[in-house]
């Protein structure tokens, strides 16, 4: 009996060493992908068309660096149906005033986040200012959807041998090469 209360004891402690080391490099991990924002920040606005895919928290990256998070959004009353975002900015990155963002896919199936572009201009974003030169999101389903369905070519002129839906002549696809002089 006292055998068995060695080997459980030692298998315990074991198990709970995994368990810790487990934990601290979670902890390690997730520390180290998070970009802090430090005390010395400032906070801007931009003005967006569309806002889809960002949400409080969302990174704000300069050549994608983070350097930022969204902190509030808002429907703007000044500019009826914009999106405002309120961007903090680490103050180890001042921006020149004629920079610009744009809200930004990582990838086609990846999430958002804000492109800051800085400017050319001497002065630097101050707490308080707004960006002024933004790019709201690409709807990447409209898109793919527009080009399957090819909206927007309805005054384009069908090629030989092509019906309305494109698909040329279905009964009889010789007839499309006589017609279009490759047969």
């Amino acid at each position: 009996m006292n055998q068995l209360f060695r080997q459980n004891l030692v298998e315990a402690i074991v198990g709970a060493a995994v368990l810790l080391i487990a934990v601290l490099a979670g902890l390690f991990f997730y520390q180290k992908t998070t970009a802090e924002i430090g005390d010395d920040s400032y906070s801007v606005g931009a003005l967006f068309e569309n806002a889809a895919g960002v949400a409080v928290g969302t990174d704000v990256r300069v050549s994608g660096i983070t350097v930022g998070r969204v902190t509030g959004q808002t429907l703007e009353e000044d500019f009826p149906f914009r999106a405002k975002l309120d961007l903090s900015i680490d103050g180890r990155y001042r921006l020149p005033t004629d920079s610009s963002a744009s809200i930004t896919s990582e990838g086609l199936l990846g999430g958002t986040y804000i492109a800051l572009t800085p400017g050319g201009a001497p002065e630097t974003l101050m707490s308080g200012d707004e960006i002024l030169d933004t790019q709201g999101s690409v709807d990447m389903l409209g898109l793919i959807g527009s080009y399957i369905n090819q909206t927007g070519a309805d005054d384009a002129p069908a090629g030989p041998g092509m019906q309305e839906g494109g698909f040329g002549n279905l009964e009889d696809p010789a007839a499309d090469m006589a017609e279009d002089g490759s047969l």
